[in-house]
């Protein structure tokens, strides 16, 4: 039987919505205020969730220990009070959208999960803004 686990966790960090290669304006005329170049915060919330099959000796899918270390160590050690153009070196050359960090996480955390187990990371930017990325 396959069932699906979830841990919740957040972080809190900063960012620009803007491209280099492109004109002050132009990042204006897209980002609007979140193009603003002394950055702005947010409270991200974030839902990680693991589908699998029912271990029949545990019963679980996945220990949630071991998920919440996963968790701890690439998502919120990574991300946590940082300004994401500026600190975290897989936003270098990539805007920080909610769509690239729910994807950075996915790719982060997926290597460290049993090859059998389904990943769906669901990234909250604001209580009405969120996006899930599942590896598709």
């Amino acid at each position: 039987m396959r069932v699906t686990v979830s841990r919740k966790a957040h972080f809190n960090a900063a960012h620009r919505l803007y491209r280099k290669d492109w004109s002050f304006e132009q990042n204006e005329t897209v980002f609007g205020k979140c193009n603003n170049p002394n950055y702005h915060g947010h409270n991200y919330e974030l839902i990680v969730s693991v589908t699998g099959e029912v271990d029949k000796d545990t019963g679980y899918v996945i220990d949630m220990k071991i998920l919440k270390d996963i968790i701890k160590n690439e998502v919120e050690d990574a991300f946590d009070h940082k300004n994401l153009n500026e600190q975290v070196p897989e936003f270098e050359n990539l805007n920080p959208t909610a769509e690239h960090i729910a994807v950075v996480i996915y790719n982060k955390m997926k290597p460290k999960l049993s090859a059998a187990l389904d990943l769906e990371i669901t990234l909250y930017e604001t209580p009405r803004n969120f996006v899930t990325y599942s590896g598709s």
